[in-house]
């Protein structure tokens, strides 16, 4: 017996080291020791990426199976030319009002410097959109009219070459149907707030038997006479999901809310309180956070347009004013700055640029952005944790942008059309267009492989992570 008692040591460390070995071989992303994803605003694929090499882009009119799939009227007829390009339900004058019915490129008529109108991006319209996969009812159900065909062809010139450096995701899906408010709390939650007795007036007017918003009476009867009137398109489901954008409980928030119209203070489980819960280092890292929590940046006005709906963590009781998950977790965008230079970086962090950068259309324009991100993507390569860095950049969703691929079945908030996503690391492969479909959960199921954290729910559980996009060594 005794003289069996080393050989089947030995065994077990050659176990234990196998063992080891397997388990680092299964972690992808063990080597990425800091975690950054940068969360842009409302641009579809095609919309900034459609010609990019390479990609699933745009496709040629007349091209068999991939080819075009006309926009199409009220009444299911394929339009004979885009409607106006609508702006509170008056054409701009700096596009045509008879543009083919087909994709056209935005910097023929507005250069990428200019801002254009904003367009309807909510939950309901964007499913009528989408229109089961075709995707042919952007036009018609959109408050800018041609505008939702639109693209850019060199709108964002420079996180291009970062794209044609790195790795660009072209099948990558926003996760809930509709606008930012939504998709800000699906990036940490990969779920829907609630909203129990809602005041009526915000819950939303749906044919039950289509699951449709129901249109007014005075609703134009085609997309060329003018955008669509909605008998009472609110923010919360029937059902009490608030699905488009709510303030929050705590300030910061619009300073003409109602108190009965905030949303009640949400208590699902957050990738915050995973991270938490598993001692790994995290911080949401919001530009004007710390003078808009005191009352000194006003939301939504310009220059900067601080967007309250666009801070998640607030809507959430666990980081409630006085809590210390507030003071350590929600932070300030110099902080991250800072953090940055000085390579103190925690192992997750998440930034949202103020309103003036995002590239949201109406408030600001595609080259700002460009200029902005940019910047900040040179800033992080210049700082001693780059070496161990990963850069997620990716859009909160489409912005009633056109999109020509169907998204992938999910569940009933989503996921939605494709957006543009960067990944940018020192780990990430070079020069590479990854088609795995992903959606926003993909960020969250990433970070539980890494970190070893339970899924939030059966939506981040189910998604593919980001590990085809990574040298794994």
């Amino acid at each position: 017996m005794t003289t069996r008692l080393p050989a089947l040591f030995a065994l077990g460390l050659v176990c234990l080291s196998g063992s080891a070995t397997l388990a680092a071989e299964a972690n992808p992303f063990a080597g990425i020791g800091h975690f950054v994803v940068i969360y842009t605003e409302n641009r579809s694929f095609d919309g900034l990426y459609g010609h990019f090499p390479g990609a699933d882009g745009i496709p040629a009119e007349g091209a068999g199976p991939a080819a075009l799939v006309p926009q199409v009227d009220r009444d299911g007829t394929v339009l004979p030319h885009l409607p106006a390009t609508w702006e509170k339900a008056k054409a701009d004058p700096r596009f045509p009002a008879d543009l083919p019915n087909a994709p056209f490129e935005i910097g023929r008529f507005v250069p990428a410097g200019e801002r254009t109108p904003d367009l309807v991006h909510r939950f309901y319209e964007e499913q009528e959109q989408i229109n089961g996969g075709r995707n042919d009812r952007f036009v018609e159900v959109s408050d800018a009219g041609g505008l939702a065909m639109g693209f850019y062809a060199e709108g964002v010139p420079q996180m291009q070459a970062l794209a044609k450096a790195f790795t660009l995701a072209d099948h990558f899906h926003h996760g809930a149907f509709g606008g930012s408010f939504l998709n800000h709390i699906h990036l940490i939650c990969a779920c829907a707030p609630v909203f129990p007795n809602a005041p009526a007036n915000l819950v939303a007017d749906v044919d039950p038997a289509t699951g449709k918003l129901v249109r007014a009476a005075n609703s134009p009867a085609s997309a060329l006479q003018g955008p669509p009137v909605w008998s009472r398109n609110g923010s919360v489901t029937p059902d009490g999901f608030a699905v488009n954008t709510l303030q929050p409980t705590y300030m910061p928030y619009h300073a003409k809310s109602k108190p009965e119209e905030r949303l009640p203070p949400q208590t699902m489980a957050t990738i915050g309180d995973r991270l938490s819960a598993h001692k790994i280092s995290w911080a949401w890292y919001g530009a004007g956070w710390a003078e808009a929590e005191a009352g000194r940046l006003p939301a939504y006005e310009q220059p900067e347009m601080f967007m309250p709906h666009h801070q998640p963590f607030n809507y959430f009781a666990a980081f409630a004013p006085g809590t210390p998950a507030r003071r350590d977790h929600l932070k300030d965008g110099a902080e991250f700055e800072a953090a940055v230079r000085q390579g103190t970086l925690p192992a997750v962090a998440f930034y949202k640029p103020l309103g003036r950068d995002n590239l949201h259309p109406g408030y600001t324009d595609p080259a700002t952005g460009d200029a902005q991100l940019t910047a900040l993507v040179k800033l992080i390569q210049q700082s001693p944790n780059w070496h161990d860095t990963a850069i997620i950049i990716t859009s909160d969703e489409n912005g009633g942008t056109w999109d020509h691929v169907a998204p992938p079945k999910g569940d009933r908030f989503g996921p939605g059309v494709r957006v543009p996503t960067l990944i940018i690391s020192p780990l990430a492969r070079k020069g590479f267009v990854d088609h795995t479909v992903y959606d926003t959960t993909s960020i969250l199921r990433t970070l539980e492989v890494r970190f070893g954290l339970e899924p939030l729910t059966a939506r981040d559980a189910s998604v593919a992570d980001l590990r085809n996009a990574f040298v794994v060594k």
